[in-house]
């Protein structure tokens, strides 16, 4: 049987029977994980992605998340989901700019 992401890869869409996997293999995490997708809150920057979350934006790279969920249990959590799911469907904004410059000037 091939993974939910292999099915999404195929598919290239979130399907209903996509989506079901997705939450059937995550529960609550993949529920919040196609939501930031479907309201667009998947951010592709030149150097990251960035997950904009409740109350922070959460940068992302490769298995990597700046989230307290990751840093404190190391597993997937919403945010790479968030990312893995995006990268599937072509579904993220995309910034010709790097997050590291975006984020120096807001600090400033």
């Amino acid at each position: 049987m091939s993974s939910v992401w292999d099915q999404l890869s195929r598919e290239g869409r979130l399907s209903p029977a996509v989506c079901e996997r997705i939450r059937h293999v995550y529960g609550d995490r993949g529920e919040k994980a196609l939501r930031a997708v479907r309201d667009g809150r998947v951010k592709r920057y030149l150097d990251f992605f960035v997950v904009v979350g409740r109350t922070a934006e959460y940068v992302v790279e490769g298995d990597f998340c700046t989230c307290g969920d990751f840093l404190f249990r190391g597993r997937e959590c919403v945010h790479i989901l968030a990312v893995r799911i995006a990268q599937a469907t072509g579904r993220y904004e995309l910034f010709e700019s790097w997050y590291q410059d975006e984020w120096e000037e807001e600090s400033s």
